[in-house]
């Protein structure tokens, strides 16, 4: 008869998120994981197989996350640059007091991982799909003529995505919530200059 699991996957999946978050990879020992999943080592190993393929649902766990926020932030605002804009103000509010980090993860991870590996690949992959929605946004709103023709979707995406981004590691070391949502705003008026459509 099939021993029926113990334990909350869910639970147990968000646990370790925020635990690699936290310490990163290589610093997260099989200690570390067993307190805060709870769990024995060896139902660590019949769960998930291996300390890397946990890191991996993990991974998979926090961008799934991200960009379904980002999907329906899109989704409900009046326009895909009003979107962008918006996602940028909600940056000003990030706090590392309800999270392990405001630095995002995904970033976190990737400057820890060597060059040429294959869990540093799996990891561009998801930055490069948070790209591809942030493009294919633009690309819309360039098509029903919010934004100049000129303007190179793909290229403005990059861009985005690297305030985006730095924005998070910025709210890690800001103290005072003012000059973070000044710098919001400031990167947010940069963007509308380049957005505006040509009259």
């Amino acid at each position: 008869m099939a021993r029926t699991a113990t334990y909350d996957r869910d639970q147990a999946l968000e646990a370790a998120m925020q635990l690699f978050w936290t310490k990163g990879y290589h610093a997260t020992s099989m200690k570390d994981l067993e307190a805060a999943l709870a769990m024995r080592p060896g139902s660590i190993y019949a769960a998930f197989h291996s300390k890397e393929a946990l890191f991996r649902q993990t991974i998979d766990r926090y961008s799934n996350r991200m960009t379904a926020d980002l999907r329906t932030l899109i989704a409900s605002s009046p326009t895909p640059v009003e979107a962008m804009r918006q996602h940028l103000i909600n940056l000003a509010e990030l706090s590392p007091s309800d999270r392990p980090s405001t630095a995002c993860m995904l970033v976190k991870s990737l400057l820890e991982l060597p060059q040429d590996t294959d869990m540093r690949s799996f990891i561009i992959g998801h930055l490069d799909r948070i790209e591809s929605i942030i493009t294919d946004a633009l690309r819309r709103a360039r098509d029903v003529g919010e934004i100049d023709p000129s303007v190179e979707p793909e290229r403005l995406a990059r861009r985005i995505q690297t305030y985006i981004f730095g924005l998070k590691v910025q709210a890690q070391r800001e103290t005072d919530p003012e000059r973070m949502r000044l710098l919001c705003s400031d990167l947010v008026t940069e963007i509308g200059s380049v957005l505006a459509p040509a009259n």
